[in-house]
């Protein structure tokens, strides 16, 4: 896993959060400027950062489709943090196939284990292994 990609998904995980409090007000663009000009962000993979707001924003609408016949509950009571990791672990199961389907859970789970409940990462661990089934059938086929 590189350290600047794992900072990337941290930084795109409260850029999200941030997103879902205003209400979407203020635009996903807006905001990563912002975090990129308050926090020193570091050895951020920067082109990864932006990937992920631009592609988890493009494409939010159809990662709730696709997450919400998973869930146990209705979207709307989704916790922002759960629910943007959610979004960055679909974006990742789809569309990153450079990206073992293994880290993209790893990776989900420690940010849901510093930024989430409790026991979220517990929830978020099961989403994400069951979408992993559909997305990565071949892969999780392959011997390890």
């Amino acid at each position: 896993m590189s350290r600047a990609r794992s900072k990337a998904r941290r930084g795109a995980l409260q850029a999200l959060y941030q997103w879902q409090l205003s209400g979407g007000d203020d635009s996903l663009n807006t905001i990563e400027r912002q975090l990129i000009a308050e926090r020193d962000l570091g050895e951020l993979d920067i082109e990864y950062f932006h990937e992920l707001l631009t592609e988890v924003g493009r494409r939010c609408g159809d990662f709730d489709q696709r997450i919400a016949p998973l869930l146990d509950r209705p979207l709307e009571q989704l916790d922002p943090v759960e629910h943007a990791v959610l979004w960055i672990g679909c974006y990742e199961l789809e569309a990153r196939w450079d990206i073992p389907f293994r880290v993209v859970i790893a990776e989900a789970l420690e940010l849901t284990k510093q930024f989430g409940g409790e026991n979220a990462h517990r929830y978020v661990n099961a989403i994400l292994d069951r979408l992993a089934r559909d997305l990565r059938a071949d892969e999780r086929a392959l011997p390890t």
